[in-house]
């Protein structure tokens, strides 16, 4: 389907929500043009980084006024989408479309915008043994990708019309989903309008209200989560994997949770790792029979925003027979709750700088 035509099907659609007269709906349209550069996160890529890349970043929100609690307590920010166009000016790395889901967070009088979102992208020359071998970065066509916007921002200037200028972030990586994964963080400054779609009425915020005490008894989660992966062998194979997790959770109060919790992995990835090493270098003493298994204990923090959460895991093997990128890891991603107890999530599990996974879960709060 034409990209034009889905964004002009989607617009129309929710322009044509009633207004509500306690929860009006604000739709504002933001068009932004950036330039910047390829960071050299990883001397592997320095190849890769010839010339400044550039592009587009056209975004879609929904401003929110406070009918709700939480938006009342993130200081009113705007829910949307985001589509961004890069050239990477580089024949190697072609070009990359990347759609996510946003938020924007305002600060200094809502003069300055932070916005956030998580989404995939389209790269249109990946890695190929054979035509594209230069392409360490991109190892497949879809990619995980992260984008962060930090703006000057002001809104209805003129009969709608505002303008926005800063800095952006975009990062770009299959987190292994097939090798090769070195990735790309492009930094640029962007400038660009926005536009009002109701040519710029006003309304009011919903005060904030005296926040009531939110107490919870400890709560208890249990989550399975599975995926697909590579190791950095190039041509190793994918494999599927499956993670057995359980923790407890106390809330802090509206917005937060601290965790503590344990890990069971059985990445088949490593099976696969574990003959390649013992069969093909032997100096690495590595036995043909070592167990693939892993099992780690974690500490957390969930941020709650509506049904959305962001969680960040920090975690150590306590059982590690075979030497993987060391026994520290980390998780970060985003869940979803579906009622009271039920959830969904999809996080990125990574040593350090190093992704291994993208790990898609369900589980249930208790």
């Amino acid at each position: 389907m034409n990209l034009k035509f889905l964004y002009c099907l989607l617009f129309s659609a929710l322009c044509c929500f009633s207004q509500e007269a306690d929860n009006p709906r604000k739709y504002v349209l933001d068009l932004s043009q950036f330039n910047g550069s390829i960071l050299l996160h990883n001397t592997d890529i320095s190849h890769l980084i010839t010339e400044h890349p550039g592009g587009f970043i056209l975004g879609f929100n929904r401003k929110r006024y406070g009918k709700e609690a939480w938006e009342r307590d993130y200081g009113y920010p705007d829910t949307g989408f985001t589509f961004a166009y890069q050239n990477m000016k580089n024949p190697v790395l072609g070009q990359n479309f990347g759609l996510y889901a946003h938020y924007n967070f305002y600060f200094f009088k809502r003069n300055v915008q932070f916005r956030i979102g998580q989404g995939i992208a389209y790269t249109t020359n990946p890695y190929d043994k054979n035509t594209n071998f230069r392409n360490n970065a991109y190892g497949s066509d879809f990619l995980s990708s992260t984008m962060m916007m930090l703006n000057y921002h002001k809104e209805n200037l003129i009969a709608g019309l505002g303008f926005k200028a800063g800095i952006s972030l975009i990062h770009y990586s299959n987190a292994n989903f097939r090798a090769p994964n070195t990735s790309t963080n492009t930094a640029a400054l962007n400038f660009g309008l926005t536009y009002d779609l109701d040519g710029g009425i006003v309304y009011d915020f919903i005060p904030k209200q005296p926040k009531e005490k939110l107490t919870e008894p400890i709560k208890y989660n249990l989550v399975l989560r599975a995926g697909i992966n590579e190791s950095d062998v190039i041509g190793s194979g994918q494999y599927g994997f499956v993670i057995f997790s359980g923790y407890a959770d106390k809330r802090l109060g509206r917005k937060s949770a601290l965790q503590l919790g344990a890990d069971v992995f059985f990445s088949n990835f490593l099976k696969e790792l574990i003959r390649f090493q013992s069969t093909s270098f032997p100096e690495m003493e590595v036995a043909p029979d070592t167990d693939f298994k892993r099992v780690g204990l974690f500490v957390g923090h969930e941020l709650f925003i509506n049904k959305m959460s962001v969680i960040t895991q920090l975690g150590y093997y306590v059982y590690y027979p075979f030497d993987f990128e060391g026994k520290v890891y980390n998780r970060i991603g985003l869940k979803r709750y579906f009622g009271d107890k039920m959830f969904g999530s999809v996080t990125l599990k990574s040593h350090a700088a190093a992704a291994e996974a993208v790990e898609f879960g369900i589980g249930i709060r208790l």
